[in-house]
C-alpha cells in the first residue's frame, strides 16, 4: 500500500520534497496557503510587467538546486556564468565618473584561481591586497560543523586576520551580506565559512554566478506543477493549514502515527475542511512550523526556541528608465546604498512591450534590509535614483517612468552567531511528521540552495521514520541533486 503524504508549503523545500516522495509512488497532496507555488521565489505581475518577488542568484557549487532545476527541465532557462565575474562599481570623486572594479577568477585550480582578481582588486589599497590572502588561506583550516565557529563573529574573526573595516565593507561584504542576509560583520562564522569554503575556495567553477533568464513563478512554480502532475500528485493552492493533528486511528499494516491536515478554508471538494495522511512534511518557515507541529512531536522547549532565530528582510528597489542607462546583466556597488543591480528588461516582457523607445528595468537588491524595511516608496526614491545615477551615468539624463518597491520583510531567518544550535533536524519524534525548509539544519545558509537541501533531506528522514514503506526515497533524492 502506498503511503498517503501531505506536504505542507510549496516553496522549493515542499515541491523538492513532493517530487522526491511522488517519483517513489507515494501519494502526494502537496498543500500552498498563497494562490500559486513558489514560495519566496515566485512573482506576479505589475502593469505589464513580470515582476519576481525577489532577485535570486544561485552558484556553480549549488549541487541541489541545480538538479532541482535540471528535473523541472529548466537547466537552459538558468544559465551559468562562463567563469565568475563581477564588475563592481562606486560613486566617483565628480559627478558622473564612476569607479569600477572588477573580479574575475582564472582558469587556474582552486583556490588559486581567485588570487590574479584580488591582487588586482581596485577598491583595495596595495597593503590590504598584500594581506587578503590571509584570511582566505585561513578559512581553509576552518569546520563549518564545528559549533564554537557559529558563536562567533565573521567579523571579529576578519579583524583578527588582518582585515581593517575598509577591506571587510569593500571585498567580504560583496558576498555575506547577499549570501546570508545580515551585515557582514554581524554573519555567524560558521555560515560565512561554508560560502567562502564552498564557494571561493573550492573549485575553480564553484563561484560562477547563475542568472535566472525567466521569472521566477514560471522557473520554479509553473514548471513544479506540470511535473507533479505527470507523477501524480495533487496540488491545492489558496489552501492554508490551520493545524496538524495526530489522529487516535490505527491500522494494523501503518505502524507509524496518522495525521489529520486541517483547512482554514476548506475546498469545495472536502466540506469536512481537512485530509487524512499516513505522513506530513511540514516545510514552511519557522513562525509557522512552530504554530503547526503537532505537542510531543519534539523535545521540550525546542519550538519555543525557534523564536531565536529571527528574521531579515530583503527589500527590492524597482527602477524603469525611458532608456537604456548601462550595458552590464548585472553589477555590485561598495560606498552606495545600493548593493547590487540587475537589468531585467527582457526577463520582465519590457522589451516586448516597448513602443517608440528602449526602456530599461532594473532592480536593486538589498539584503540585510533593517534600515529600509518600512521606508515609504516615495523616501526610498528620493535615495536610490540619484545613487544609480552615481554608479550609471547615463541615468542622469534618463527619465524614471516608473517607479515601486517590494519588500520581503521575513525573507531568512536572521544567520547570525548562535542560531545552529536552534536550527532542527529533518526527522522528530513522531514517526511520519518531518520538518523542511531553509531554515532547518541543513547546515548552509538560508538560501535556494538550503532550501532544496532541507527538502530532500525531509523525504531521507521520512524514509528512515517509515522502514516498512517500499519505495527507496534516497534513490529518489539522488535524481534531484546530492545531499551533504
Amino acid at each position: 500500500m502506498s503511503r498517503r503524504v501531505a506536504v505542507i508549503g510549496g516553496g522549493l523545500a515542499g515541491i523538492t520534497a513532493s517530487i522526491a516522495l511522488a517519483e517513489t509512488g507515494a501519494q502526494v497532496t502537496l498543500l500552498e496557503a498563497r494562490p500559486r507555488l513558489g514560495g519566496a521565489t515566485c512573482s506576479f505581475s505589475r502593469d505589464g510587467l513580470v515582476v519576481d518577488t525577489g532577485q535570486h542568484v544561485f552558484l556553480g557549487c549549488c549541487a541541489a538546486y541545480r538538479g532541482l532545476l535540471g528535473r523541472l527541465g529548466m537547466t537552459a532557462h538558468a544559465p551559468l556564468q562562463d567563469r565568475f565575474d563581477v564588475t563592481v562599481l562606486a560613486p566617483g570623486s565628480r559627478p558622473g565618473t564612476p569607479r569600477r572594479g572588477r573580479l574575475r577568477r582564472t582558469a587556474l585550480p582552486g583556490p588559486l584561481h581567485m588570487l590574479p582578481a584580488l591582487a588586482r582588486y581596485s577598491f583595495l589599497s596595495f597593503s590590504e591586497r598584500a594581506v587578503v590572502s590571509r584570511p582566505a588561506l585561513a578559512m581553509r583550516f576552518l569546520d563549518p560543523a564545528d559549533p564554537a565557529l557559529d558563536e562567533q563573529r565573521f567579523g571579529d574573526w576578519l579583524a583578527a586576520h588582518g582585515q581593517d573595516d575598509r577591506a571587510r565593507r569593500v571585498l567580504w561584504d560583496l558576498f555575506a551580506v547577499s549570501a546570508l542576509n545580515i551585515a557582514g560583520d554581524d554573519a555567524s562564522l560558521a555560515l560565512a565559512a561554508t560560502v567562502v569554503k564552498t564557494g571561493l575556495l573550492g573549485r575553480n567553477n564553484a563561484a560562477d554566478i547563475g542568472v535566472p533568464a525567466l521569472p521566477l513563478g514560471e522557473l520554479h512554480g509553473d514548471a513544479a506543477a506540470v511535473v507533479l502532475a505527470k507523477l501524480g500528485a495533487r496540488v491545492m493552492t489558496a489552501a492554508k493549514v490551520s493545524a496538524v493533528e495526530v489522529s487516535a486511528v490505527e491500522v494494523s499494516d501503518d505502524p507509524g502515527a496518522r495525521f489529520r491536515v486541517r483547512l482554514a478554508h476548506p475546498a469545495a471538494e472536502r466540506q469536512d475542511g481537512e485530509i487524512t495522511a499516513d505522513a506530513v512534511v511540514l516545510a514552511v518557515p519557522h513562525e509557522a512550523a512552530a504554530r503547526l507541529v503537532p505537542p510531543g512531536a519534539l523535545p521540550a522547549g525546542t519550538v519555543e526556541s525557534w523564536a531565536g532565530l529571527g528574521a531579515s528582510p530583503i527589500v527590492n528597489v524597482h527602477v524603469v528608465y525611458d532608456r537604456p542607462v548601462t550595458d552590464l546583466p548585472f553589477a555590485a556597488a561598495v560606498d552606495s546604498p545600493v548593493q547590487w543591480v540587475f537589468d531585467r528588461t527582457r526577463i520582465s516582457g519590457l522589451d516586448r512591450q516597448a513602443v517608440g523607445g528602449k526602456p530599461q528595468y532594473l532592480a536593486v537588491s538589498l539584503s540585510a534590509a533593517d534600515e529600509y524595511a518600512e521606508v515609504p516608496a516615495a523616501q526610498l526614491r528620493e535615495r536610490f535614483v540619484p545613487a544609480l545615477a552615481e554608479l550609471f551615468p547615463a541615468a542622469r539624463d534618463a527619465r524614471v517612468i516608473e517607479f515601486f518597491v517590494t519588500r520581503e520583510r521575513r525573507a531568512t531567518f536572521r544567520q547570525a552567531p548562535g542560531t545552529a544550535r536552534l536550527r532542527p533536524r529533518a526527522g522528530t519524534l513522531l514517526p511520519g511528521l518531518v520538518l523542511a525548509g531553509a531554515w532547518t539544519n541543513t547546515r548552509w545558509p538560508d538560501t535556494m540552495e538550503g532550501a532544496v537541501r532541507s527538502g530532500l533531506a525531509a523525504a531521507i528522514a521520512l524514509r528512515r521514520a517509515l522502514p516498512s514503506a517500499a519505495p527507496d526515497l534516497t534513490a529518489s533524492a539522488s535524481t534531484i541533486g546530492v545531499y551533504q
